[in-house]
């Protein structure tokens, strides 16, 4: 290839990228209209703080954590007394297979 076709190439070439950054250009541009026609959105009074609200929250998590503490309580002795009790079985089986 000769120099003069590589400069029509890039002569091509650049004017593409310059009709390409003319679109982005124009596309951004109405898009920046579109965006200030557009209402905005009415923004919602900010809430006042609610202590009652945060207190019934807060007992009702403290209900809630006890009564799962008391159930965890109840489980954990019931498995100490179901082993407590088949150790003694197995123990009395053990008895009463070598005839004591």
């Amino acid at each position: 290839m000769s120099d003069l076709e590589k400069a029509a190439r890039d002569a091509i070439e650049a004017a593409d990228n310059s009709e390409m950054v003319q679109q982005i250009a124009a596309i951004l541009a109405a898009q920046q209209l579109l965006a200030q026609q557009q209402p905005q959105a009415p923004t919602a009074p900010a809430q006042s703080f609610d202590a009652k609200k945060w207190v019934v929250i807060g007992g009702v998590v403290v209900s809630v954590g006890m009564a799962v503490a008391v159930f965890a309580v109840a489980v954990a002795i019931g498995a100490v007394c179901a082993t407590a009790c088949l150790l003694i079985l197995r123990a009395m089986w053990r008895d009463y297979l070598k005839g004591k």
